[in-house]
């Protein structure tokens, strides 16, 4: 009886032992783990779930399955002309496969420094291969909207038979950028990528959040952006300008146009008066001829007499009317 107590105690305090040690364990959701037994690993788990283990053996390594943030120091850098800046970059990335992660990192801290070490050596290989302009620009969208306001000045001033509008100063200093900012993250990303799945790694995304510029660069590149601006508002101008010489030519084609059709209106108006006006003379001369020489006669004396000094003479065809006793 008393071995069977003893015994009985024995398998409470084992059994006790055994539920103390933990022969379950819980893998929540966003969870992964893998499963290591003496230093070797002996099961991946990436769903959410309640799980068996090895007690006192099996040794329990969790990792996060969620998308995490990498961010970089702030490091100069040089650029291909040898203009220092600061590239403030970031990534995103989640562990892809644990057993690979746990075999060559381990840990999230060594994760992060993996990550230094392969990102910032791949962004300074792509900035040190590019220009300045590539690192800071995404797109010509200034150069274009600028060429489309030159060309449209051009035209407008053409079309409105003006002298064309004034060209933009500097346009041969333009410096158009070839790959742009974005397309240097997506290289960077591209090449860090080819370096991470070694490690477990799945890397989605290396993005340039912020560029910073020397002491000794800084001035420069605020004359840049000051020269930039200048030409922006010249090509507005510019265009502003032929779109004024453009609707200046119009406005004298459409006032030439208005005043040749009312000159065409008048003459024809006059022409059709004095047509009437010679019928009605024909028809009142026609009706009684003599009295229509008298009334002329009249009409004309009222307007030259008076304006006569003397008169040597009334001995004439003109004064008939005054001197003819029978008025003609």
């Amino acid at each position: 009886m008393k071995k069977l107590i003893i015994i009985l105690i024995a398998v409470v305090v084992l059994s006790a032992g055994v539920l103390l040690a933990g022969p379950f364990y819980i893998i929540d959701e966003g969870e992964q783990a893998v499963v290591v037994q003496m230093g070797k690993i002996v099961n991946v788990v990436t769903e959410a779930g309640f799980y068996l283990k090895a007690p006192f053996v099996d040794d329990v390594v969790r990792y996060p399955k969620r998308i995490m943030a990498w961010d970089g120091e702030q490091k100069s850098i040089p650029t291909r002309e040898k203009q220092y800046i600061f590239a403030d970059v970031t990534a995103r990335w989640r562990i892809a496969d644990p057993q690979k992660f746990y075999e060559s990192i381990t840990t999230i801290n060594s994760a992060y420094q993996k990550l230094a070490e392969v990102i910032d050596s791949e962004v300074k290989t792509v900035v040190a291969e590019n220009y300045l302009r590539e690192s800071v620009r995404n797109s010509n969208i200034i150069l274009e909207r600028q060429d489309r306001a030159d060309i449209s000045g051009l035209a407008g001033a053409a079309g409105a038979g003006d002298i064309p509008a004034p060209a933009v100063q500097g346009e041969n200093n333009r410096e158009p950028i070839q790959r742009g900012r974005r397309q240097l993250a997506e290289e960077i990303l591209s090449r860090s990528r080819r370096m991470v799945p070694e490690y477990g790694i799945e890397l989605i995304d290396v993005v340039t959040r912020q560029i910073g510029y020397s002491d000794e660069l800084t001035q420069s590149v605020y004359a840049r952006m000051i020269k930039e601006r200048n030409q922006i508002a010249e090509a507005y101008r510019s265009e502003g300008e032929g779109k004024k010489a453009e609707w200046m030519g119009k406005m004298d084609n459409e006032r030439r146009s208005l005043l040749s059709a009312a000159y065409a209106r008048s003459e024809t108006v006059r022409g059709a008066a004095d047509a009437e006006a010679t019928r009605v003379y024909a028809e009142a001369y026609g009706k009684d001829r003599p009295f229509f020489e008298f009334w002329r006669a009249i009409e004309s004396y009222r307007n030259t007499i008076p304006a006569l000094n003397k008169t040597l003479s009334t001995d004439m065809e003109y004064f008939r009317y005054l001197y003819s006793p029978d008025a003609r």
